[in-house]
């Protein structure tokens, strides 16, 4: 039978979530919920493609329009997300919503669509190589967490356990947005505003939880995690300045992978990087070996594949007139910018 395509219309959907939770290839970020806080967060117009045979639900694609000045016009799979792309039942229903999301660039008219796939398509369509992934499977036991990691960041992950480093796990709302907003203003990045973090605890409930890292009763680092199936992902990690001599990003992602072997979890993704970049060398040094990230593009009005990343020149100098910025100043116009950076 031949797939019908229609676009979902709820912002949050169980049933197309039991699809994504079942299927091999199913993500976080291919969960229903994203379209609310895309939408109500970022102003960003979704349309969260379906595919069905006889009333059935065959197939899933989310994606998202987002405009920018400053880097183009596009449909994503999906914006502020790290995976995306078509998840499917059977070839015909991924033709048919490959083929409906191409119709749907053109009638927006615009510069490309992009697919943020996990493993290759092959779909002939142009890919860009920038981007890797780390996952890797956590021991069993609590007791061979420290083991697992290897020597030379188990010794760093061991002086923030001597310097008396302390966690705390839950929820922690503003605390956890003001350590991020302090490390992405110092990376030169815009911050998305305080609301967002509070969305997603509201849409993803305990599958959205943050730990936070103390020293003497202080916070001092801190990372929002998702949690999926047998998974932890890591997402949104930020400290304070000082917090480098303190080893707390080491002790931090141990004491991550701790609690989330305690909680039956088996798989630690540390997400993506760009190779040679400090955070690629970071999670290679956790013994991760990176997998590269097969994004794929269909191009509509541009001639070449976007590039909306730091690498760019244009967000170069960006970057640096961003760092100069007082915090506080980073942090009421950021929420404006960081909208167009999916």
């Amino acid at each position: 039978m031949a797939s019908e395509i229609s676009v979902l219309a709820a912002e949050v959907s169980p049933e197309w979530d039991d699809y994504v939770n079942t299927h091999p290839a199913g993500t976080f970020f291919h969960k229903s919920g994203w379209q609310y806080i895309i939408t109500q967060a970022f102003g960003h117009n979704c349309y969260y493609l379906q595919a069905r045979s006889e009333g059935r639900l065959e197939g899933i694609l989310p994606l998202a329009h987002v405009r920018s000045l400053l880097f183009g016009n596009n449909l994503v799979s999906t914006p502020f997300c790290v995976y995306g792309g078509i998840l499917a039942s059977n070839k015909a229903a991924e033709k048919a919503l490959r083929e409906a999301a191409c119709d749907l660039a053109r009638e927006l008219q615009v510069d490309s669509l992009e697919l943020r796939n996990i493993a290759s398509a092959d779909s002939g369509w142009a890919e860009k190589n920038l981007y890797v992934t780390f996952r890797k499977r956590m021991p069993e036991s609590v007791d061979e967490v420290l083991p697992f990691i290897p020597n030379k960041q188990r010794a760093v992950v061991r002086k923030g356990i001597k310097a008396g480093l302390t966690s705390e796990e839950g929820w922690h709302g503003r605390r956890m947005y003001d350590l991020y907003a302090e490390s992405l203003r110092n990376l030169g990045t815009p911050v998305f505003g305080a609301r967002y973090f509070d969305m997603l605890r509201d849409v993803f409930g305990d599958d959205c939880r943050s730990l936070l890292i103390k020293s003497d009763g202080r916070d001092i680092a801190g990372v929002l995690s998702f949690y999926f199936r047998d998974q932890v992902l890591p997402y949104y990690a930020g400290s304070g300045s000082e917090t480098r001599a303190m080893y707390a990003h080491a002790f931090m992602y141990a004491e991550l992978m701790k609690n989330s072997v305690e909680q039956g979890l088996h798989w630690f993704d540390f997400g993506r990087s760009k190779a040679g970049t400090g955070s690629y060398s970071f999670k290679k040094n956790w013994g991760f070996e990176p997998e590269p990230l097969h994004y794929e593009y269909f191009l509509v009005k541009s001639d070449r594949v976007p590039e909306v990343n730091p690498m760019n020149p244009k967000y170069q100098l960006f970057i640096k007139a961003w760092k100069s910025l007082p915090l506080a100043v980073a942090n009421r116009i950021g929420p404006m910018l960081a909208k167009s950076l999916g």
